[in-house]
């Protein structure tokens, strides 16, 4: 598979643990600047699609359809964590919509916030479609489904147009024919794709660059979501997450998805990143995408501490003493 010993883990001295996985750099040719383990690495995205699967939605402008503020509209592309202000601009926007949480594909769920889960359970309250994470990018598909006149109740069939449309979109941002990509069932029950990671660092960089992009149309909708994943960077995540810590940067497009994979665009630098970590972990995304900002001389070394606050290298014990560290040692591959 490619993968190389991206963090290790020490407590006591003592290696305890590693993560492996694999890191790729591209400019805006395509072409690798920096590697660590096998760029070819084919990985589905999860939710580090949401931006793409939002290009038919913004292509439309469901938002100016539906009369939505960009709060309302940020959330086609978020992972939200289900945090209260997260569900009151849902309610909101389903409210515009005229949407019925019922009408999502994706199941009912409690918060993936641990405080705003622990706060439905002391409210006795059952779990809900709208509290899942996805539940933004399906209203997004279902008012897209209506607006053009297709069946909205079969939005999330492979062969439905608006997956179709989709499909075309990832493929086109990743310069890649569509019948070459491998396509699953996401966990939240829409169809989702497996790319090189070469290519997901090129499909970031053209989100964050979209003069990159030749149709006009795609260009700007990839303008307009990259603009309101940086403006409303808590809808994309919440208030303790990696992904709205780096949107908070407005020179990155970023967005992470299950099963640790990672893709960040680079405005002035016009480069694209993606990472995947093999066992999965999410937490160790800052501390490798920290080290990768610091590797290649990134500027804003405001961004970067972030990351180290979010999840410090540092390994404390449950009573908060310090007892070991953890360390980002890939290097680069020539």
């Amino acid at each position: 598979m490619g993968f190389t010993t991206l963090v290790e883990e020490y407590r006591g001295g003592i290696l305890e643990n590693v993560h492996y996985g694999a890191v790729t750099v591209v400019d805006e040719k395509g072409s690798i600047l920096y590697k660590a383990g096998n760029p070819e690495h084919v990985t589905y995205l999860r939710s580090a699609a949401k931006p793409f699967q939002a290009l038919p939605v913004m292509k439309r402008r469901i938002d100016e359809v539906y009369g939505l503020t960009g709060q309302e509209a940020s959330l086609f592309t978020a992972s939200h964590r289900g945090e209260a202000f997260h569900i009151a601009v849902l309610e909101s926007m389903f409210q515009k919509m005229e949407l019925n949480e019922e009408g999502l594909h994706c199941c009912a769920a409690y918060p993936l916030n641990e405080e705003a889960k622990a706060e439905r359970h002391r409210a006795n309250e059952p779990k809900r479609k709208i509290f899942h994470n996805c539940s933004g990018k399906h209203a997004g598909l279902i008012g897209l489904s209506r607006h053009m006149g297709w069946d909205e109740k079969t939005y999330y069939d492979p062969n439905h147009p608006a997956q179709q449309e989709i499909l075309e979109m990832m493929a086109y941002m990743a310069e890649v024919p569509k019948e070459s990509i491998p396509q699953g069932i996401d966990g939240c029950g829409l169809p989702i794709f497996a790319l090189p990671l070469h290519k997901i660092a090129y499909s970031y960089l053209k989100l964050a660059c979209p003069d990159l992009i030749g149709d006009a149309d795609v260009r700007n909708a990839a303008a307009v979501i990259a603009r309101l994943m940086n403006e409303n960077p808590y809808m994309i995540a919440d208030t303790k997450f990696v992904c709205s810590e780096l949107l908070k940067d407005n020179n990155l497009s970023a967005k992470g998805g299950a099963k640790g994979v990672y893709g960040i665009g680079l405005r002035k630098e016009r480069i694209g990143i993606s990472l995947k970590v093999s066992d999965g972990s999410e937490q160790v995304w800052p501390c490798i995408i920290a080290s990768i900002l610091e590797r290649i001389g990134y500027g804003n070394q405001a961004t970067i501490d972030r990351l180290y606050a979010l999840v410090p290298n540092e390994i404390v014990n449950d009573g908060g003493t310090p007892v070991g560290e953890r360390r980002a040692v890939f290097q680069w591959e020539a």
